[in-house]
C-alpha cells in the first residue's frame, strides 16, 4: 500500500470516528431530552397536585378585651366589618380586625325585655331569630352594602335589618322566655319550631302588604317596612312529650324536624307527611352530654358536640331494603377534637367545614367529608361561646368569655384527602359509603364528590376489554403471517396493518359513536351470533380445505387465508340478517328489555362493548407490528433445525419460536395496553362517561384520561376541581410508568433465559 492510500484510509477513519461520534452524541442527546422531558412533566404534576394535601395556616391578631361576650359574631366576605349582638341587646358595628366599635344600636325590644338566645337560621339565608324573655322572636338579618369611593377604595356600610319587620313576633302566648326555636324564611312566609306553652309547635306567619304592589318588597332589604303586617295564619303541635328541649333544628328543605332534649337524646320528626314519623335516638354514651349542636351548610348533617371532646356527624338515611323507604337518623363519622368539653360549634358557609370551639379556648377547624381536623389552635384561656366565618372562608371570628379575637385562615383544599379519593365515602343523603365522582351540581348544597376509584376502574376495565379483543387478533396475525404466511403475501399484509395505526383516533371515536353503537343496539343477537359463529365457520373451513387432494388446493402454501375471505363476509351477512328474528324468538322481540328482566344488567348504547371493538382496532398495528418483528426475527437455524428433526410447523411455532420471541411479544402486549390506558378520544366518544364501577360489559365508564379531556375546560383555574384533575393525571402517568416497567422487568428476564438459544 503506498503512502496515499494509507492517508486516504487513515482520513476516512477519523471521519467514520467522528461521523460515529456525532452520532452517539446525538442519540444521547436525543435520550436525555425525552427522559427530562417526562421528568420535567412529572414535577409539574407534582407541582399543581402538592397543594391539595398541604397544611392550613391560621394567623391570630390581637384580642380586644371585651365587657360582655357576644351572642352573635358576624363579618363580610371581605373580612373588613362585622356585626356582633350582645345579651342586652346592644347591636355593635365593628372592624372585625381589631374588634374596634365604629357604631352602635339597639334591638328594637319591648320595654323591660331582655335577649335570651340567638339562633341563626339556615347559614344560605342569613337569617338570624333572637328569643326573647317575654315569649317573643325578633327576626334580623346582617346587611352588607359594598361601594367605592375615591381611589377605588371600597366601603361597607354594615347593618342590622328586620325583614319581617320590627315589631316582635309572639311565640309562646304565656310568656315564657323563648330558648329553644329555629326558623326558616322567604319573601313570602316564616316558618317557626318552638318550644312554647310547654310544647313543640309548628308556626306560620305570613307578609301582607298594604298597598297593592306587593312585588316591591324586598328580602331583608334596609327600609323600615312600615308598609307591611305581618300575621300567623297557622299554629299545631308536633306529638313531642318530653322534656324542655335544649335546642331545636330544621332540617333539609324543611323535611325533619330535630329536637334535642335529656342532655344526650334528639327526638326526630318528619314533619311533611301525616301521621308524622317519629323516632328518638341516643347521641352520645350514658357518661357524655351533647354541649353544642349546629347543622351543615344545606342542613342536611347534624353536628353534635359533647363533653368528651368528639364531634359526630348525623344524618338521615334512607333504607330502601325492606321495599319500603324509611329514615334513620345515623352517626356517620366522628373525630376527637379536644380532651374537654366542645362549647360552640359554627358551619361554613359555602363548603361542609364546621369550626369547633372548647371549654379551654382552643378553636379547631374540621372538614367532614375528607374527615380530617385540618388546624387546631389556642384562641385564649377561657371557654369559647361564639364562633363565626367569614363567606369566603378567610376570616375566623371568635368570642370567649372575656375576649374577642380574628383570625386569618388560609386552607384551600379541605375536602381532599387520601380517604376521600381512594377509599368509599359515606356522602350526605346517601344509603352507604360509595365511590362516587361528581365535580359539580345546580344546587349550593351541593358536597364535592372527588372519588378517583371509578375513573381509575373505568380506565382499567376499558383497557381490559380493548385487549380482551384486540390482543388475540394481533398475537395470532403475528403468529401465522411471520410463521405460515408466503412472503409475497406478508409483504403486502403486514404493511397494510401497520398503515391501520395512522388512522386518528378520533375518526375511531366518531365512527364507534356515532355510527357503531346504534348498530350494535339494533343488531345486538347479530353481533353475537358472529362473534361465536366466526371462530367455528374458520374451523370448518380449515378442516374442509385440510382434506382436499393437494392437487386440487387453488392456492400454494401461505395463500390459504384468502379462501376464508368470503366465508367470513357471508357469516356476518348471515349474522345481521338473522339478528331480528332470533331476538323476536328468543328475546321477546326486545332484548335490551330482556337482559334487564332476566339478567338484571342495564344496557347502555355507549358501552363497553363499543370501547372494546374500537380501541381494540386501535391497539391491533402496535401489538400485531411489533410481535410480528419479534417472531420473524427468530433465526432460521432454529427453525430449520427443529423441522430437520422432525417437529412440525406448529410444533416448532409452540416449542421454538414462541419462546424465543416471548421477549418481543410481551413487550408488545405492554405497549397495546400502554395506549389503552391512555386512549382518550375513543372512551370520550363511544361510551356515555358514566363514573361507575361495574364490569357489565353493556354499561360504559369514565377513563382518566376522558375525564381531564371533558372537565379541564370548565375547571376554575387554582379549584379543588382543577387540582384534582391533575392529580388524575399523575395517577395515570404512574399507572403508565409501573405498566412500563414491569413490562421491561418481565422482558430483560425473558430475554436473559431465552436469549443463550
Amino acid at each position: 500500500m503506498n503512502k496515499t492510500s494509507a492517508k486516504q484510509s487513515a482520513s476516512m477513519r477519523r471521519k467514520r470516528e467522528i461521523k460515529d461520534r456525532l452520532a452517539n452524541l446525538t442519540i444521547g442527546l436525543g435520550g436525555v431530552g425525552v427522559i427530562g422531558a417526562i421528568t420535567l412533566i412529572f414535577f409539574y404534576l407534582v407541582f399543581e397536585v402538592w397543594p391539595l394535601f398541604s397544611g392550613a395556616d391560621l394567623d391570630k391578631k390581637a384580642p380586644v378585651v371585651t365587657q360582655a361576650a357576644a351572642l352573635y359574631l358576624d363579618a363580610d366576605e371581605y373580612n373588613e366589618s362585622g356585626i356582633r349582638i350582645l345579651a342586652d341587646g346592644q347591636v355593635h358595628i365593628l372592624d372585625v380586625k381589631t374588634g374596634q366599635v365604629e357604631s352602635s344600636s339597639e334591638l328594637p325590644l319591648p320595654a323591660g325585655v331582655g335577649v335570651i338566645s340567638v339562633q341563626r337560621g339556615p347559614i344560605l339565608s342569613g337569617l338570624v331569630g333572637i328569643g326573647l324573655s317575654n315569649g317573643q322572636l325578633i327576626v334580623a338579618k346582617p346587611n352588607y352594602d359594598v361601594s367605592y369611593g375615591g381611589n377605588n377604595r371600597r366601603i361597607i356600610n354594615s347593618s342590622l335589618s328586620y325583614p319581617y319587620g320590627e315589631q316582635p313576633l309572639t311565640i309562646d302566648r304565656n310568656g315564657a322566655p323563648l330558648s329553644a326555636f329555629y326558623l326558616r324564611g322567604n319573601e313570602d312566609d316564616l316558618r317557626v319550631l318552638a318550644f312554647a306553652e310547654g310544647k313543640v309547635q309548628r308556626l306560620h306567619f305570613s307578609t301582607e302588604a298594604e298597598t297593592s304592589n306587593v312585588l316591591s318588597l324586598s328580602f331583608g332589604d334596609d327600609s323600615s317596612n312600615e308598609d307591611l303586617s305581618f300575621n300567623e295564619v297557622a299554629r299545631d303541635e308536633l306529638p313531642y312529650k318530653g322534656s324542655a328541649p335544649q335546642q331545636i333544628i330544621i332540617g333539609q328543605d324543611g323535611h325533619w324536624a330535630y329536637v334535642f332534649h335529656d342532655a344526650n337524646r334528639v327526638s326526630v320528626f318528619n314533619v311533611r307527611n301525616e301521621p308524622m314519623h317519629t323516632q328518638e335516638v341516643t347521641l352520645t354514651p350514658p357518661n357524655a352530654d351533647v354541649t353544642a349542636v349546629t347543622a351543615l351548610q344545606g342542613n342536611v348533617s347534624l353536628m353534635v358536640g359533647d363533653s368528651r371532646g368528639e364531634v359526630a356527624q348525623w344524618f338521615m338515611v334512607r333504607d330502601s331494603s325492606t321495599g319500603v323507604d324509611r329514615f334513620t337518623l345515623e352517626k356517620i363519622r366522628s373525630i376527637k377534637a379536644s380532651d374537654v368539653a366542645i362549647t360552640a360549634l359554627a358551619p361554613e358557609a359555602r363548603r361542609k367545614g364546621v369550626l369547633i370551639g372548647d371549654v379551654n379556648g382552643q378553636v379547631s377547624y374540621y372538614y367532614t367529608t375528607s374527615n380530617r381536623l385540618i388546624l387546631s389552635e389556642s384562641a385564649g384561656d377561657s371557654p369559647i361561646r361564639t364562633l363565626a366565618m367569614s363567606a369566603r372562608s378567610l376570616g375566623v371570628l371568635v368570642q370567649s368569655d372575656n375576649a374577642y379575637s380574628f383570625w386569618h385562615m388560609d386552607i384551600e383544599h379541605p375536602d381532599i384527602s387520601l380517604q376521600s379519593t381512594w377509599r368509599p365515602v359515606w356522602y350526605e343523603s346517601y344509603e352507604a359509603p360509595t365511590y362516587t365522582w361528581q365535580s359539580s351540581s345546580g344546587t349550593t348544597d351541593f358536597e364535592s364528590k372527588l372519588s378517583l376509584m371509578p375513573l381509575t376502574f373505568g380506565t382499567i376495565k376499558a383497557a381490559f376489554y380493548a385487549m380482551l379483543l384486540g390482543a388475540p387478533l394481533a398475537i395470532f396475525g403475528a403468529m401465522y403471517s411471520a410463521v405460515f404466511m408466503s412472503p409475497a403475501l406478508r409483504r403486502k399484509v403486514k404493511p397494510t396493518i401497520e398503515m391501520m395505526e395512522a388512522l386518528p383516533t378520533v375518526i375511531l371515536g366518531f365512527l364507534a359513536g356515532l355510527w357503531l353503537a346504534p348498530t350494535i343496539e339494533d343488531n345486538l343477537p347479530g353481533i353475537f351470533s358472529l362473534l361465536i359463529l366466526t371462530p367455528i365457520t374458520i374451523v370448518a373451513v380449515g378442516a374442509l380445505w385440510s382434506r382436499l387432494p393437494l392437487e386440487r388446493r387453488a392456492f400454494a402454501d401461505g395463500w390459504a387465508p384468502l379462501i376464508l375471505i368470503v366465508p367470513i363476509l357471508f357469516t356476518a351477512y348471515a349474522s345481521f340478517a338473522f339478528s331480528q328474528p332470533i331476538e323476536n324468538v328468543f328475546f321477546g322481540g326486545d332484548v335490551r328489555s330482556w337482559l334487564e328482566t332476566s339478567t338484571g344488567l342495564n344496557f347502555d348504547q355507549r358501552n363497553s362493548l363499543i370501547v372494546g371493538l374500537a380501541m381494540g382496532f386501535a391497539v391491533i398495528p402496535n401489538i400485531y407490528a411489533i410481535a410480528e418483528d419479534a417472531l420473524f426475527a427468530v433465526p432460521k437455524h432454529l427453525t430449520n433445525g427443529s423441522l430437520a428433526l422432525g417437529a412440525t410447523q406448529w410444533q416448532t411455532l409452540m416449542r421454538v419460536v414462541l419462546p424465543t420471541a416471548s421477549p418481543g411479544i410481551f413487550s408488545a402486549l405492554m405497549i397495546g395496553m400502554g395506549r389503552a390506558v391512555g386512549e382518550t378520544m375513543i372512551v370520550l366518544m363511544a361510551t356515555g362517561n358514566t363514573a361507575i364501577m361495574d364490569w357489565n360489559i353493556f354499561e360504559g365508564m369514565r377513563t382518566l384520561s376522558a375525564n381531564v379531556a371533558v372537565e379541564m375546560g370548565e375547571a376554575e383555574v387554582g379549584s379543588t376541581h382543577f387540582r384534582v384533575l391533575f392529580l388524575s393525571a399523575l395517577v395515570l402517568f404512574v399507572l403508565t410508568f409501573i405498566l412500563n416497567t414491569v413490562a421491561e422487568v418481565v422482558r430483560s428476564r425473558l430475554r436473559k433465559k431465552y436469549g443463550s438459544l
